[in-house]
């Protein structure tokens, strides 16, 4: 009979983790936290640890999906010391190295994703944890065909560390294992997300052919498949190739460009309605939580509250009769007060009301030489730059009328209209960038360090976690970078500039540094320039920080802080 009622209840136990199970993969994180939780309780009461081990590697992959990364390396570890035990299943069969090897690549996975989230002191230690984890999958025997596949998913984390590191032999050198194991496992979608990372490193080395080849043969082998998985593989490797191309001078990389937004618009829908269920899931679960913490504070005050009830009326009375008995003293001091309190307010209020006036008619101003410079590039740039290749076309056609004796007018004319476009063109950059419009501002802030680099000054750029923003936003930040480049190139005499950005809690911080001759700020108020007048004045209506750190000969650095919109 006993042994019955272990076998029932292990069926029982067997049930409840399928359920949970299930919630995770619909991603329900919310009830399916709430469920093991209960149920590892169960399981720890019972002392069954096969299913404290299973309940254990569920909450560490909900914590993994829902960024909680060091939770969940917690119960990945704790996970691991319960299958190095002799645990066996209920026929006895041993776990095999496949969970090993899956353990251990999650965890690396999440302390990788930890060093993207983490700030610059805790990102390398984070990093060479990864590592330590993905090399020691090199070590396991590589019969199986699972941990082979394993094994390159390793192999292409490793080889994206190295490369941020500029490590790009041993960068390559990885990523070209896990191509091969995806290519002997006929995994075209893991193979073409290979490609792209050998594609990446070539790109970063400024070999714009090799990464342009690798591209097109990552998109050849998964043209045909719809799914999801592919479609975001193909969106990144559309928009690497469209900014290869953009290198090569070929400007069919628009239209792959547009193809990699139409896809990820695609995915992006199709995550909102996950993400915004797994949100409420979440809420659901925390309000329920608070809700039972309320009842059980209620239950204990319960008991105390006629005491308190009484013992506060009592207060009140003593407090009401001495208060009365003063209140006649206080009353006029307190009008005296409150004449001086009204007086000051109103002269805040019409200091502050004058200050944001000036601010809104300042930015008013900026809006609108952003918004007329943008309508001109654009008419610039569609129509007139249009017509003139039309007027061109026209002279071609008539030359050929001539049989080879063209009128010398004709020569010089399209001579003119070409120099015309270029001048056309050339404008048309200078008002808005095109590669800000095109490819966004993490290529457009590479192309200012680019563009205004020279021998006498080298400009880098440091740019991690942004993506593409609402273009107004993206206009609004990249004339704030230009303006601080030009006060470099103008004022600096520096030798070094660096242009930090990347994106952090919802904020795009924004970091502008040089080794130039800097300025004594007891002596000079940077402030009272018109471009720095006009920056801060922006920077105040998006609700921004502003903050500027220089000294003589020690260089100077700008540091700004926007909420993303």
């Amino acid at each position: 009979m006993s042994s019955v009622f272990l076998i029932k209840n292990d069926s029982l136990i067997e049930l409840k983790y399928g359920k949970a199970l299930q919630l995770f993969k619909t991603e329900k994180f919310g009830e399916a936290l709430e469920k093991s939780l209960d149920y590892i309780d169960e399981c720890k009461e019972a002392g069954n640890e096969y299913w404290i081990y299973k309940f254990t590697l569920l909450l560490a992959d909900i914590y993994d999906k829902s960024n909680k990364f060091e939770k969940s390396i917690q119960y990945y570890r704790e996970s691991l010391s319960k299958i190095s035990a002799p645990l066996t299943e209920k026929n006895n069969a041993k776990i095999n190295e496949v969970v090993f090897a899956e353990i251990f690549l999650k965890i690396g996975s999440a302390y990788h994703k930890l060093s993207q989230a983490e700030q610059e002191n805790n990102k390398y230690f984070y990093l060479d944890s990864a590592k330590v984890y993905y090399e020691k999958l090199e070590r396991f025997p590589q019969l199986n065909p699972e941990i082979k596949n394993i094994i390159a998913k390793a192999y292409s984390n490793l080889s994206g560390i190295y490369e941020q590191d500029s490590i790009y032999d041993k960068a390559e050198n990885y990523v070209r294992k896990a191509i091969e194991v995806h290519r002997e496992s006929k995994n075209s979608i893991n193979r073409a997300a290979a490609l792209n990372n050998l594609g990446n490193i070539f790109l970063s080395q400024k070999k714009y052919k090799k990464s342009k080849e690798i591209y097109k043969e990552a998109i050849h082998l998964i043209k045909n498949d719809s799914s999801s998985k592919a479609n975001r593989v193909k969106s990144g490797l559309y928009f690497n190739l469209a900014w290869a191309m953009r290198n090569l001078k070929d400007y069919k990389a628009y239209d792959l460009q547009e193809q990699s937004h139409e896809l990820q618009g695609d995915i992006r829908e199709k995550e909102i309605s996950g993400i915004i269920e797994q949100i409420t899931q979440e809420y659901n679960f925390e309000a329920q939580k608070e809700l039972f913490q309320e009842q059980e504070e209620v239950k204990r005050l319960r008991d105390q509250r006629i005491f308190w009830s009484f013992a506060i009326l009592g207060l009140l009375i003593i407090i009401s009769l001495v208060y009365f008995l003063n209140l006649y003293k206080l009353k006029q001091k307190n009008l005296a007060l409150k004449l001086k309190q009204v007086a000051l307010i109103q002269n805040q209020n019409l200091e502050k009301l004058k200050s944001e006036t000036q601010v809104r008619i300042l930015n008013a101003t900026i809006d609108g030489k952003e918004s007329e410079r943008k309508e001109i590039a654009e008419t610039l740039h569609d129509s007139v730059s249009a017509l003139l290749s039309s007027a061109n076309l026209h002279l071609q056609a008539a030359r050929k009328q001539f049989n080879g004796s063209t009128i010398i007018e004709i020569d010089k004319t399209q001579k003119i209209i070409v120099e015309a476009s270029q001048k056309i063109r050339d404008l048309s950059h200078n008002l808005v960038s095109s590669v800000l419009l095109k490819f966004g501002l993490n290529f457009a802030v590479r192309d200012i360090a680019e563009k205004y680099s020279n021998s006498e000054l080298h400009i880098n750029t440091d740019i991690k976690n942004t993506k593409r923003y609402h273009q107004s936003f993206e206009i609004k930040v990249y004339h704030i970078i230009q303006e601080f480049v030009n006060n470099i190139l103008k004022h600096s005499k520096a030798d070094n500039a660096l242009i930090e950005l990347k994106e952090k809690n919802n904020k795009l911080i924004l970091v502008i540094s040089d080794d130039g001759i800097g300025f004594d700020r007891t002596k000079i108020n940077m402030k009272k320039g018109i471009g720095i007048s006009q920056i801060e004045a922006r920077i105040q209506m998006m609700k921004g920080k502003f903050e500027i750190e220089s000294s003589l000969n020690n260089g100077t650095k700008i540091f700004i802080e926007l909420p993303v919109l």
